[in-house]
């Protein structure tokens, strides 16, 4: 437990309304998985102010109520030009302070004119019960080291912190930090901006795989010193699970595969860790089961649902290529391992059936409150769940991976269920069903079922 204790320095709950976990007084930061909206699967690198307000609105409508709070935008908030970032040597007009820090582009924010920052956005995310949060890349500006900008609140420069030897394999923009002094007041500095901004997320990117240890330490201590509590997430993946306890300690919530998109599987042959398949998915959740704690959540990424448009982060725009047994088997894998729920979808455009996933409360409530999460089956083309609910309700959650329909039982003992009849509720239908001896289910191909048990 002292890894609990020492992160609730850090804290405070992040869904408005629920109770706060408390340790030694201070309570826990993301006391359960954080649910929320990421702008990357719709729009990559462009999303502008309007765009963004335009989706907070309609999560507010339409989320809000469900237990959905955070409202993300990603990465290249500060690039003028983001249309030029895959043109070599075309400018982005990258946008900074006088200390090295990156600012919103005017063009793309114009709230953020005369040094306001995203401050004005944060104001509109808080005032409808919101919360608030940005992509960052690890690191510093390439062109604050060059310029050697002073280090805000401190007598370094940026020459003093960077190491320009560290470079991020898919981002230019950065050098790393040298894990000194001076490096930990860049991030000192950054968290102080962030908190002024009203920021209660910060998704730093290109730190978790390979694992940069000395970053993420400089990251979240700046975060603690901020004077606001600002949950910490780290990606990509797959974090090494070798560093479970060290991430732990650090971060609210970490990366665990490589980007997730909309592709059910890959063939065997295909060993890219990009992009990552659902298929896969269930191997590494399994893997990451143990390591499921309040404040402390394994991350499977995005949900690339509904529309991906007008500028996804991957491929052309497109509704997803997920079926709609495959979308419902993804939202029941993500609820059932307690994964965060960070939706990737245009939210002005969303479709009938992607909202129905997304408003079952009682699904949600097996990703928020639900303890003891396992799979008990694995076979190449069956796998159960199961989880522990409020009182003595039980969850199962059953899927077939398989590309044919296939009759799925067990009996109650071989799920690891005491009794020999239990009572079921089908969560996606909310529908009683009748107490039976065993569990048995009839799925169509990468089809699944979520059920209560009594």
């Amino acid at each position: 437990m002292g890894r609990l204790f020492r992160s609730c320095a850090l804290a405070l709950t992040i869904f408005a309304g629920m109770p706060l976990v408390a340790q030694h007084n201070s309570p826990v930061l993301a006391p359960t998985p954080p649910m929320g909206w990421n702008s990357w699967d719709s729009y990559g690198l462009t999303i502008t102010e309007d765009q963004f307000k335009a989706n907070v609105a309609w999560f507010n409508q339409h989320l809000k109520q469900y237990g959905w709070q955070y409202v993300v935008i990603d990465e290249g908030w500060y690039l003028q030009h983001p249309e030029n970032a895959g043109t070599k040597g075309a400018d982005q007009g990258y946008t900074m302070d006088k200390s090295g820090r990156y600012l919103p582009a005017p063009n793309r924010y114009p709230s953020s004119a005369g040094y306001a920052g995203l401050k004005p956005i944060g104001d509109y995310v808080h005032s409808l019960g919101l919360k608030f949060g940005i992509h960052i890349i690890r690191g510093i500006p390439k062109e604050a080291v060059e310029k050697n900008l002073p280090i805000a609140g401190s007598s370094f420069h940026a020459a003093d912190a960077a190491n320009t030897s560290d470079l991020c394999r898919w981002n230019p923009d950065n050098y790393g930090l040298k894990a000194n002094a001076a490096g930990q007041a860049y991030y000192d500095s950054l968290a102080k901006l962030y908190a002024s901004w009203g920021l209660d997320f910060v998704k730093v990117d290109c730190i978790s795989q390979p694992y940069d240890a000395d970053e993420i330490h400089m990251m979240s201590a700046a975060l603690k010193k901020s004077g606001r509590p600002i949950a910490l997430s780290l990606s990509p993946g797959p974090t090494p699970i070798e560093q479970a306890n060290d991430v732990r300690k650090y971060a609210q919530m970490w990366r665990i595969s490589d980007d997730f998109w909309d592709v059910w599987k890959k063939p065997d042959s295909d060993t890219n860790a990009f992009p990552q398949s659902l298929t896969r998915q269930f191997t590494t959740l399994a893997q990451w089961s143990p390591h499921v704690e309040p404040g402390h959540w394994p991350d499977a990424d995005m949900l690339p649902l509904g529309y991906l448009g007008p500028k996804p982060g991957w491929g052309e725009p497109r509704h997803s290529r997920l079926t709609e047994d495959e979308a419902r088997t993804l939202i029941t894998l993500w609820s059932i391992a307690r994964s965060p729920l960070i939706l990737g979808t245009n939210l002005t455009q969303m479709d009938k059936f992607t909202e129905s996933l997304l408003t079952n409360p009682e699904v949600i409530a097996v990703d928020q409150q639900s303890s003891g999460n396992k799979p008990v089956i694995q076979t190449p083309t069956t796998v159960v769940w199961t989880a522990k609910g409020a009182a003595s309700k039980q969850y199962v959650a059953v899927f077939n991976l398989g590309d044919t329909e296939q009759t799925i039982s067990y009996n109650w003992k071989d799920l690891g269920f005491n009794g020999s009849s239990h009572k079921l509720r089908d969560l996606w239908q909310k529908k009683d069903l009748s107490a039976a001896s065993a569990l048995k289910v009839t799925l169509a191909p990468h089809a699944s079922a979520l059920y209560s048990v009594r």
